[in-house]
Order: structure tokens, then sequence, then C-alpha cells
């Protein structure tokens, strides 16, 4: 009969308080120590077998990483630019023209303070966003459960193709497709005049404006958002509704206790970050239909960031507007997710 290391002539393993003495004899004698029981002192994997292990998924990493540092990352250093009178024909190179450009502190930003224009962005932003946030937001949801529960799986696949379809869609085009329908040389307004009504224009409308734009992006990214829901829903147990059946559970009530916790955390981390995105609820769609309903309506803080930098060409206070926005932004992500903590969701990092 063999023994093997560490234990008895009769086979039996010697507790672990005996263990520890000939562990300890045994790295006397040899003047190292096991790799177990390195590896277990660490706590933890050591890095030249880590590296072997995963060195090719880091390898192909690094171009995304170079590609993040030189678009991302790299550019914020111009943000230097909001605490200057940044003159670009100082000269023809950008990084001479903002050595050469004077100091001015947080002018920018006191100026930026005492702008109307610029709460007046500050509000169409808010106003929009709280909109997108009521009206915009559950859709995907309300959609991704119709979809799963109703809808039989072959017909869902061919829904749910026409649903997300109109993500790919530019900007530009889905503002035609609107003019063509809503507009007032549209179907609608075309039609009512041939019956004897009056015709109308929602395109040109600066009241009905945030609704416009609300149903737009409904039309064009709710359908994406379901694909994020259906993924959550798809690791749901099937044996959870079939228990809940059998218990006497509806369809509602299957819904409620077990499909919506489901989603919850899904639903929990868009929402952190819907909220950091709070002051860019778009640039290019607010864009094209800003001479339709004028600036009043349609000027939000990105098109007045483009505004004053681009057209103007006041490229410091642009970029102390921009700034702030950020800096917001940065606050309302860490708010939003420490409330998710509150309410014991994960959100977009842990404790």
């Amino acid at each position: 009969m063999s023994i093997t290391a560490g234990s008895r002539p009769d086979g039996t393993r010697p507790p672990a308080a005996v263990e520890e003495p000939v562990a300890a004899v045994a790295t006397a004698a040899t003047g190292k120590e096991s790799v177990p029981r390195r590896a277990a002192k660490a706590g933890k994997v050591p890095f030249r077998v880590r590296w072997r292990r995963d060195r090719a998924l880091i390898l192909m990493t690094l171009p995304v990483i170079a590609l993040l540092l030189l678009f991302n990352y790299v550019p914020l250093l111009g943000n230097v630019v909001a605490f200057q009178e940044y003159d670009p024909y100082v000269s023809s190179n950008g990084i001479t023209a903002i050595l050469h450009s004077p100091w001015v502190g947080l002018e920018q930003f006191s100026r930026m303070l005492d702008d109307p224009l610029f709460w007046s962005a500050t509000k169409n932003t808010v106003v929009l966003f709280v909109l997108q946030l009521a009206l915009f937001f559950p859709v995907p949801i309300v959609l991704a459960l119709v979809i799963n529960s109703v809808i039989r799986p072959r017909v869902r696949a061919v829904a749910q193709a026409i649903m997300y379809l109109p993500h790919f869609f530019s900007w530009v085009l889905v503002v035609t497709v609107f003019q063509q329908i809503l507009g007032g040389a549209g179907i609608i307004a075309q039609t009512l005049e041939k019956h004897g009504w009056s015709g109308f224009d929602l395109m040109t409308d600066a009241d009905l404006f945030k609704y416009l734009v609300t149903a737009q992006a409904v039309w064009k990214d709710a359908g994406w958002g379901i694909i994020v829901f259906l993924a959550a829903l798809s690791a749901v147990s099937t044996d959870l509704y079939e228990a809940a059946a059998m218990d006497g559970a509806g369809r509602w009530r299957r819904m409620w206790h077990i499909t919506l916790p489901a989603l919850r955390p899904v639903i929990a981390l868009l929402l952190v970050l819907r909220v950091g995105d709070a002051l860019s609820v778009g640039f290019e769609q607010f864009l094209l239909q800003r001479y339709a309903v004028g600036a009043g309506a349609s000027e939000v803080l990105d098109t007045y960031v483009w505004n004053m930098g681009i057209q103007n060409g006041d490229f410091s206070y642009a970029a102390a507007v921009g700034l702030a926005k950020g800096l917001i932004g940065v606050c309302l992500v860490l708010g939003a997710n420490k409330f998710a903590h509150l309410l014991g969701e994960q959100g977009v990092y842990k404790k």
C-alpha cells in the first residue's frame, strides 16, 4: 500500500494542527515554501501566472486602450483654454497658441453664470431631460415585457427587428420622416385639407417642440433598448414561472414578482447612466430643427456650446461651459449611483 505525503501509515491524514509543524520542518529542510502555501499566503494568483493566462486578451485590448487615450483623454488637456482668453490666431500651431494665450482664471465661468442665454439653454435641457426620462425611459421596458410575455416566439424576432431598425437611421433621415408625416406639407396635413379641414404644421410649433423631439427619440431608440431588457429576461429561469403558475399566480402577479425584480438591477444601472447624461439630451437632432422652431425652444447646452465656440469663435467661453457641463454630469452619476446603493442595487460600481 502506497503512503502519500503527509499521511499516516494507516492511510489517514493527521489533523491540521499536526500538518503545520510538518510543513514547517519541510520548509526548514528545503529552504523554500511550497507553491500552494505561498499562493495561500499571498492571497492571490501570482502576476507571472496571470500574465501567462491572460496575455492574449491583454494584447488584444492594447489598441482599444490606445485609441481611448488618444481620442478621449488627451483632448481633455485642451480644457485649459477655459481658464484663458484663448486666441487661435496667435500661432498656426494650436499648442503654441495655448501657451501664449493670457490667463484669466475663473472669468469665463463668472461670465457663464451671468449669461441669460446660458440659463435659457440649461432650462430647456433640464425640461427635455425630465420629459424624456418620464416618457422615453419606460417605453423599452414596457415593450420588452410585452414581447417577452405576449407575442409568440416566431413573431417575436420579426417584431424586435422592426422595432430596433430605426436605431440605425441617421437623425437627418428621422427628422425627414417626421417632416413628411407631421409637417405642413406632410401626409396628415394634406389629407385633412382634402377633406375640408385646416392643415397644421407640428414641425414648426415651438410649444410642442419638446414633445416632438421626445417622440422622435422614442421612435428611433426605444427598440434598441429592448435588446438590453430582453437579454436580462432571458437569464430568468422558467422554473420560477412554472412554480408561480402552479401556486396560482396569474400573468400580472408573475410579472410583478418575478419579471420586474429580475429587471431591477438593469433598470437601476441604465437609470444611473441616464441621469449622468442628463445635460446631453442631444446635438444633431436639435441642430437640424433649430431654424424651424427658433433658438428659444431648441437651444440646449450642446447646441449652445457649438454656437458660441464654432460659430462665434469664443473658444474659451465654450470650453468653460463644456467643462462645467461635464463636471455636473460626473456629480450626477456619483449621486445617482449612491442612491442606487441605498436601494440595494449595484449601480455602475459596487460600494
